[in-house]
């Protein structure tokens, strides 16, 4: 088991990573909101086909916090992300914070951010739309949030943070700890990245908690995310990590009987398919419905859903103390 958090001292240093595509219209002015407490800002061009590198350049002539990040291809989010990270490993800053690129993060939920980073209260502070005011939610477009409330459903399962939600938010803070226990090499490049991180950083023990922040959406927004080409890739990008997770935490690091419950939960619902497959197709080519395969088939449905509950309950029971809390 990893050890606890410690806290931080007054004057831990902060840098801020903020990946950009893109984005020569936004970014020099969402690199002038980063507050003044932030030591460096690591402006990641992502191999941008715009003016971004240059509009970095220009907005680093005035502010000398201001670091291009120059990726020679397209990595794409996940992969910006991971080059800032680095180098705040680099460099030895206490805090890495990531911020987007388009100015979607509200510079004033910053210090809400650090708080619990800062006080040893938690490895990954995570912002949480949802747990702003209703006004913030009704900023994010419909089918984005009914996305979000699946995914966010979906990532509980994969990551073992039951108590996360808004899995996709991408504004969050990560201490130093945490940032070295990682093998960044290995994350998901793409969209799905958070839901990666979430999971790589439960297999190591790293404390996560969620912190209220504000969505902002200007009139000009729009989302280069289009949810069917979405949609298969994170469903099967969710399984791998899933089963990532099982297999390095409860089977390599633990030996923790999680696994097994899973694994015969899953085993009994492959045998309900094939036994309702044999009953229906038995019912329509004679007419009779076959007693006993029924039977058999309701009662393996039955236990493999108590299977797969019970599953879910040891996995969140022991994931529990990795659960951080606000101190209000």
């Amino acid at each position: 088991m990893t050890s606890q958090p410690h806290q931080m001292r007054a004057d831990a240093s902060v840098a801020v990573v903020i990946p950009a595509y893109n984005e020569e219209a936004r970014i020099g002015r969402t690199l002038a909101t980063v507050p003044a407490s932030v030591r460096t800002i690591y402006a990641v061009n992502d191999a941008s086909t715009d003016s971004t590198a240059a509009a970095i350049r220009r907005a680093a002539e005035t502010d000398s916090r201001i670091v291009l990040v120059d990726l020679p291809i397209n990595s794409g989010v996940g992969g910006a992300i991971v080059a800032g990270y680095l180098r705040v490993i680099e460099s030895s800053e206490d805090i890495a914070v990531v911020m987007a690129g388009d100015g979607q993060m509200d510079p004033g939920d910053l210090d809400d951010l650090l708080a619990p980073v800062k006080a040893g209260l938690c490895d990954y502070a995570k912002g949480n739309r949802f747990l702003s005011d209703k006004s913030s939610i009704k900023d994010i477009p419909r089918h984005r949030l009914l996305g979000n409330l699946g995914l966010s459903a979906l990532t509980k399962i994969a990551s073992g943070y039951w108590h996360v939600s808004d899995s996709q938010c991408g504004y969050t803070a990560i201490n130093r700890r945490a940032l070295l226990a990682v093998d960044w090499s290995e994350c998901y490049p793409r969209y799905g990245c958070p839901n990666d991180y979430l999971v790589r950083l439960n297999i190591a023990n790293m404390k996560v908690m969620d912190v209220p922040v504000r969505a902002v959406y200007g009139d000009d927004w729009r989302s280069h995310m289009r949810p069917g080409k979405v949609v298969f890739p994170m469903l099967r990008l969710l399984s791998k990590l899933f089963v990532t997770r099982m297999f390095r935490k409860y089977v390599v690091l633990n030996g923790h009987p999680i696994a097994l419950v899973y694994t015969f939960s899953c085993l009994g619902f492959v045998i309900s398919m094939l036994l309702f497959l044999y009953v229906a197709v038995r019912t329509i080519s004679t007419g009779i419905i076959p007693q006993t395969a029924t039977i058999l088939w309701g009662m393996g449905s039955i236990v493999s859903i108590q299977l797969l509950l019970q599953a879910f309950e040891m996995d969140h029971r022991d994931n529990e103390w990795l659960c951080a809390h606000r101190r209000d």
